[in-house]
C-alpha cells in the first residue's frame, strides 16, 4: 500500500484522488463514483479554465454527465474573498449541480466553502503545487477585510496531473515548496508541544506530512525549472500534509510558529508591490524564523534551566492582558483576537512549573530528536532561494524593524504551542532578538 492509499484510509472527507500524469480524464470516473446521477457545474478563473477546465468541461460531457454552464470568473483581481464566495453561493442555491473546482488555492477554497453552505461536497482538479489546502479541511477567506479560516470539508475527491503544475507559474510552486518546508520546524514545534503536555503527538499524522520530505524538498532547483517529476514529490507532500491534517483533525501535523507569521501579516493586510502576498512566501520567512530559534534552542543549557526562576517572573492572567492590549494597540481585532488565543494556552505559575519541569526533564533525548528534525538555517536559505522564494523579510515588504516586532506579537497569535512559547516561557525572548536583530547578526537592523 502505498502512502497516498494508506492516508486515504485515515481520511475523515476525501475519499478518492487520481494523481499523475496524465491522469485528468479520470475526473469522469470520479465523478461518477462519487456523485451518482448528479449534474456537474465546472468553477474556474480565466486562467484554469484555459490550462485544464476546458477540458474538464469536455470530458464530463464526453462521458455523459450532466451539466450546467461553467462559472468562470473572469475578475483578473480575483482572490478568496466573502463577496466571491457569495456569488458562488447565490449561483449554487439555485442548481443541484456538483462543483467541480478546477484551479488552486483562490478556486479551491471558494469552492469548498460555497459547497458547503449549499449542503454538498464538491470535487477538485489541481492546477498548480502551490499549496496543501486542497486536501486540507477548512477554508481560507478574507471576510472583512481580515483572513479567516472557515470551518467546512476537504474535497470528496480530487484529480492532480503534476504535467500540468509543472507547467504553471514557476512563482506557484515556490510558494508551494515554502509551504511544504515549513513542515520542517512544524514537526519540532509538535515535538516541543507534545513534551510539555501542551498536545499530545499522533504519529500516524506525524509520520504522514515527514517521511517523504526530504525527497520532496531535496531539488528546489528542478522545482524552479519546472521538472515534472520533481513538481509531482513537491505536491505529492502537500496533498499528503493535508490527508494528515484530516486524520487529526487539526492544522497541527503541518503548522507551527512559522504559520503564526504568516496569521499575524494577514491581519495586518500586508501587501507588496501592490498585491497581497502568497501564504507560502509569508511562511516561508517565518520558517526562517522558526528555524533561527530553534537552532538557538538546541545550544540553550534547558537541562540546567531555573525553573523557580521562570515561574517567579511568570505574569498572571491580567498582566498578561494587559500586555495583549499594550503590543497590539489601536487594532481592536488583533486584541480581541490576542486574548482569545492567548487564553487558550494560558497556564498559571503551578502549570508552567509543570511544564518547564518535563521540558527541562525530557531535553537530552528531545533535543537530539530536534537536531535530527530541522535542516539548518543557512541550508534553508538557500533552497528558498534556489526555487524562488523570498529568503529576506524585505523581499515580502517586511522591513527588518517590523519583523523584530513581529516576534514580541507572535506569542500571542495563536493558541497552539510552539517554540516561540518555549522561548517567551523561558524569558529569553528579548536576548535572543538582539542575537538575531543586532550588529553582525543575520538580520541587523541598521
Amino acid at each position: 500500500m502505498n502512502k497516498i492509499e494508506s492516508a486515504l484510509r485515515r481520511t475523515t472527507d476525501t475519499r478518492a484522488l487520481a494523481f499523475g500524469v496524465g491522469t485528468l480524464p479520470r475526473a469522469a470516473e470520479l465523478f461518477v463514483e462519487l456523485f451518482p446521477g448528479r449534474r456537474a457545474l465546472v468553477v474556474a478563473d480565466l486562467n484554469t479554465w484555459r490550462v485544464a477546465g476546458e477540458e474538464v468541461h469536455r470530458i464530463l460531457g464526453e462521458a455523459g454527465i450532466g451539466q450546467d454552464e461553467p462559472c468562470v470568473f473572469a475578475d483578473p483581481g480575483l482572490y478568496a474573498e466573502w463577496g466571491y464566495v457569495e456569488r458562488l453561493d447565490a449561483l449554487l442555491a439555485g442548481t443541484d449541480a456538483v462543483p467541480v473546482a478546477v484551479g488552486s488555492g483562490v478556486i479551491n477554497d471558494l469552492a469548498k466553502l460555497a459547497s458547503h453552505h449549499n449542503g454538498r461536497r464538491y470535487l477538485v482538479v489541481g492546477t498548480a503545487a502551490s499549496m496543501d489546502g486542497y486536501t486540507a479541511y477548512g477554508a481560507s477567506i478574507t471576510r472583512d477585510g481580515n483572513k479567516q479560516t472557515f470551518d467546512c470539508p476537504a474535497p470528496l475527491g480530487m484529480v492532480f496531473d503534476p504535467a500540468i503544475a509543472a507547467a504553471a507559474p514557476a512563482a506557484l510552486s515556490a510558494s508551494g515548496y515554502a509551504d511544504l518546508i515549513a513542515k520542517i520546524p512544524a514537526g519540532a514545534d509538535w515535538m516541543l508541544a507534545d513534551a510539555v503536555g501542551a498536545e499530545a503527538m499522533d504519529d500516524f499524522a506525524f509520520s504522514l506530512v515527514q517521511d517523504g520530505l526530504p525527497e520532496a524538498l531535496c531539488d528546489p532547483t528542478g522545482v524552479h525549472a519546472g521538472d515534472v517529476g520533481k513538481v509531482g514529490r513537491l505536491a505529492e507532500g502537500l496533498l499528503l500534509s493535508g490527508f494528515a491534517m484530516q486524520a487529526a483533525q487539526s492544522s497541527r501535523p503541518a503548522s507551527g510558529a512559522e504559520h503564526q507569521f504568516s496569521h499575524l501579516w494577514d491581519m495586518e493586510h500586508l501587501r507588496f508591490g501592490g498585491a497581497s502576498v502568497s501564504h507560502g512566501f509569508k511562511v516561508g520567512i517565518g520558517t526562517l524564523a522558526s528555524t533561527a530559534f530553534l537552532e538557538m534552542l538546541l545550544e540553550a543549557p534547558v537541562e540546567r534551566l531555573d525553573v523557580a526562576g521562570c515561574v517567579a517572573a511568570w505574569k498572571s492572567w491580567e498582566e498578561t492582558e494587559r500586555d495583549i492590549r499594550a503590543v497590539f494597540a489601536g487594532d481592536p481585532e488583533l486584541v480581541a483576537r490576542g486574548l482569545k488565543e492567548t487564553y487558550g494556552k494560558y497556564v498559571d505559575r503551578q502549570g508552567l512549573y509543570e511544564q518547564l519541569t518535563r521540558l527541562r526533564q525530557a531535553w537530552p533525548e528531545l533535543r537530539e530528536r530536534i537536531r535530527r528534525q530541522i535542516i539548518p538555517f543557512g541550508e534553508v536559505h538557500r533552497r528558498l532561494r534556489l526555487v524562488g522564494a523570498p529568503c529576506e523579510p524585505e523581499q515580502i515588504g517586511v522591513s527588518r524593524a517590523r519583523f523584530r516586532e513581529a516576534f514580541a506579537r507572535i506569542p500571542y497569535m495563536r493558541s497552539r504551542y510552539s517554540v516561540i512559547d518555549t522561548v517567551f516561557r523561558c524569558g529569553w525572548m528579548e536576548e535572543w532578538l538582539d542575537r538575531l536583530f543586532g550588529p553582525g547578526c543575520i538580520w541587523e537592523i541598521r
